[in-house]
Parts: structure tokens; C-alpha cells; sequence
């Protein structure tokens, strides 16, 4: 079972944002300052912490306010997983100038007593709240946990923090991971969270590793009093021995179904992952009853390494990223792919579905064949039926950069 985390950069913005900002043509703008951090040792234990290291951004954009713009992202990476702690970037003016708060998700933020936190998420509804959510965890004794926090006003302040699935004392058994939360554009006070939960077996001779470990279910649960409370963890995406799920998300359709979108990783697992799996479940009825899960397309990522020296990248090369069109309900999904190919670097793939997800058309490529890879992608279509995928490419001795495709037509094979 493999864990991920995405490459991040200072600023990222989400594809319909990016778009603006391609056209506008203007200079990148410094969202994060110094860390508030450093006086913060609680998860210093092990591994070497990276002072103003700041990795796996996410951002969101307010329906109510399009000026409100709120990101996370982990403060000071530790080499051997998470951070120091967890920090919001916000501005009320489009972009134009920003802020920034800790995340009470860890001790060092003020939150939970957690050495570390990873994987920060954040969603705007309607009604202008925002939700964050979060892995909570520590290094040496295994506790962990998915957390959530909201703020009301445009991400300054934070609060009623809400474990969602907390294992306090597990042995290393059970571990939460690649968390996402999304607010129901339709409904005010609405939210839905999702993470998988990695189980290991343990040292009791009466337990059957056989039927109840080496899994890693896709969990659900939801909010409608906005975040105050969530509903009991579900297990909503439900997986056998030597099979999980990661980088669950969930992306809501005009009618209101809710579709998770995953990766389903089917044993045996190589190591390029062939047995990954792009998938998806879906509920009509608000979350309570669900689909069985449904493959879309195999994952056929090669992995990407540094140009100049051959190091593998950590990139969201198994990690597929799911987007509705707000009218007609077309489901997008995007992920990193060698297919194009022969299997010698990853582009961008795409795949589209007009029937509520009972077929998907055959994977296209959206990244331009350019010989260099594509990865970690993200798609975000408009009201007018606009789809935006956003893919990161290197070339030697230059830096990653974003770039933006866009496309109007009915079609995933033109963006």
C-alpha cells in the first residue's frame, strides 16, 4: 500500500482561477510568509523538519464572494511524513494581496495534541463557509486521525474543530490518509468529507489478517449544520485484502448525486502500477446508500524523476482529479498517464461521462506532446460548459511550471 503526497509550490490556484490568471498575464504573487512555527519542537522527534518548507497547496474559491480566495498548505515538511503544521493563505481582494493563519490542526497550531499534521484540503460553500480538513497524526506512537475546521469569515479565524475518525490508541493498525473535503454548491450549511483508512494487521493470534487487514476502504461522512457536527464515519467505498482506495474526492452534480472519485489500487500491485485504478462510487440519496464501486480506466503512470539528476518526483501520480460541469451534470475525471506513449513518461489523461457515470469515454491526452512529463493534474469546468485542466512539466535545468488547457467543446479528446 502506498502513500502520496503532491509536489506543491508558494501559490497554486484552482484550473478556473489559473485561467484568469493566464490571460491576465500578471507577475506570480508571494502568498505565505515566514513560518510561525519554528518555536514549535512537538514534532521534531524524528526525521529532519524543513524550516518554511511549504508543500501540497489547495485552494478554493468563494461562490458567494468570487473575491474570497482561501488556500492551504503544510508548514515545514518533515522528511519522514507531515508537518510541523498547517497554515491558511486568504485574501478579499481576487488575489491581489494575502494573509495568513495557522490551521488548528496540531499542538504547534493550537489544535488537537498531535505532533503533526498533512494533507490540508479546504471547500467554500453557498452560504460562504469554509471547511478545511486535515490528517492529524504522531511520528512515534501511531495516533492519528481526520480532523475538520471551518471559518466564517474568509478564512481568518477557525474554529469548531471535529474529529471525524480518530485512533488514539491503535498500535499502528489503523492509519487515516489523503483526506479531501467538499461543500454542496446547492446547499447552504453542507458538506462532505472523505479519506481512506489503511489497516495493518496486529499481533493477536485470534485476529484474520486474511479478511480484516491489508485493506484500505474509502470513508464518508457529512455536515449539515456547518461543520458544528458530522455524521459517523461510513464506509462508503468498501475494499478486500490487498486492495485500497486513495485520494478520494467527492464532486456534486446539479440533480445533487454525489460521485466519490478514487483511486481503486487492486492487488497485485507493481511497480509501475498497473493495478491502479481510476474509480467511483455514487450516492442519490445524499450520502446514506451507495453505489458499487465502478472502474473508469487503468492508470498507466510511469512515475516522473528529476531531468538533471534522475531522482524520482513526488507527484500526484495516482492520484486522479474528478470535476462536474455545474449545468449539465458531464463528469470529468484526470489523471497522470504514460499511454501516449509506450509507457516512457506520464501526460495528462482525460475522460469524460454524460450519463451519470454509467459510461466514460476512452482516455484522451490533454497535455501537449511535448516529449517532457505532465503531472499532477487538476480539472474545473464553468458555468458555461468550459473545461480547465491544469498539469505541472519540467524541462532540463528549468524550474516546474503550471500550464492551462481549455476547451468548450463537447468532446474531453480537444482540451
Amino acid at each position: 500500500m502506498r502513500r502520496v503526497s503532491f509536489v506543491g509550490v508558494v501559490i497554486a490556484l484552482s484550473a478556473l482561477a489559473a485561467i484568469s490568471i493566464a490571460r491576465a498575464a500578471g507577475a506570480p504573487t508571494l502568498v505565505s510568509a515566514a513560518s510561525p512555527y519554528t518555536a514549535c519542537t512537538a514534532g521534531l522527534g524524528t526525521g529532519t523538519t524543513y524550516v518554511n518548507a511549504e508543500v501540497e497547496p489547495y485552494v478554493a474559491i468563494s461562490p458567494k464572494n468570487p473575491s474570497v480566495i482561501v488556500g492551504a498548505w503544510q508548514q515545514d515538511r518533515a522528511s519522514n511524513g507531515g508537518a510541523n503544521g498547517l497554515v491558511a493563505g486568504y485574501s478579499s481582494d481576487g488575489g491581489a494581496t494575502w494573509n495568513e493563519t495557522p490551521l488548528p490542526f496540531d499542538s504547534c497550531a493550537g489544535g488537537p495534541v498531535y505532533e503533526r499534521a498533512s494533507d490540508p484540503w479546504v471547500s467554500i460553500g453557498p452560504d460562504g463557509i469554509v471547511y478545511a480538513n486535515a490528517i492529524s497524526f504522531d511520528r512515534l506512537d501511531n495516533r492519528n486521525g481526520v480532523f475538520s475546521a471551518v471559518s466564517k469569515d474568509g478564512g481568518k479565524t477557525w474554529g469548531n474543530v471535529v474529529g471525524l475518525q480518530v485512533y488514539e490508541t491503535n498500535g499502528g493498525q489503523f492509519s487515516t490518509d489523503k483526506n479531501s473535503v467538499t461543500a454542496d454548491p446547492n446547499r447552504n450549511r453542507t458538506a462532505y468529507a472523505v479519506w481512506d483508512t489503511l489497516v495493518l494487521a496486529t499481533d493477536n493470534p485470534d485476529d484474520n489478517p486474511r479478511t480484516s487487514a491489508y485493506t484500505g476502504p474509502g470513508y464518508f461522512s457529512k455536515t449539515t449544520d456547518g461543520g458544528k457536527t458530522w455524521s459517523a464515519p461510513q464506509v462508503i467505498f468498501p475494499t478486500s485484502q490487498n486492495n485500497q482506495t486513495i485520494g478520494n474526492q467527492i464532486v456534486v452534480s446539479p440533480d445533487g448525486t454525489l460521485y466519490d472519485v478514487t483511486d481503486w489500487i487492486v492487488h497485485p500491485n507493481s511497480v509501475v502500477n498497473t493495478n491502479a485504478n481510476v474509480a467511483f462510487v455514487k450516492s442519490t440519496d445524499g450520502g446514506t446508500t451507495w453505489s458499487a464501486p465502478q472502474k473508469i480506466a487503468q492508470i498507466k503512470t510511469a512515475g516522473v524523476v528529476d531531468p538533471n539528476t534522475g531522482a524520482t518526483i513526488r507527484t500526484g501520480d495516482i492520484i486522479p482529479e474528478p470535476a462536474v460541469d455545474p449545468v449539465s451534470g458531464a463528469l470529468y475525471v484526470v489523471w497522470q498517464d504514460s499511454r501516449f506513449n509506450g509507457g516512457h513518461y506520464d501526460e495528462v489523461a482525460i475522460s469524460r461521462s454524460t450519463d451519470g457515470g454509467t459510461t466514460w469515454s476512452a482516455p484522451a491526452r490533454v497535455s501537449s506532446p511535448t516529449g517532457r512529463p505532465a503531472f499532477t493534474p487538476m480539472v474545473r469546468v464553468n458555468a458555461a460548459g468550459a473545461v480547465g485542466p491544469t498539469t505541472g512539466s519540467h524541462s532540463r535545468t528549468t524550474a516546474a511550471a503550471r500550464s492551462v488547457a481549455s476547451s468548450t467543446s463537447a468532446g474531453p479528446g480537444t482540451c
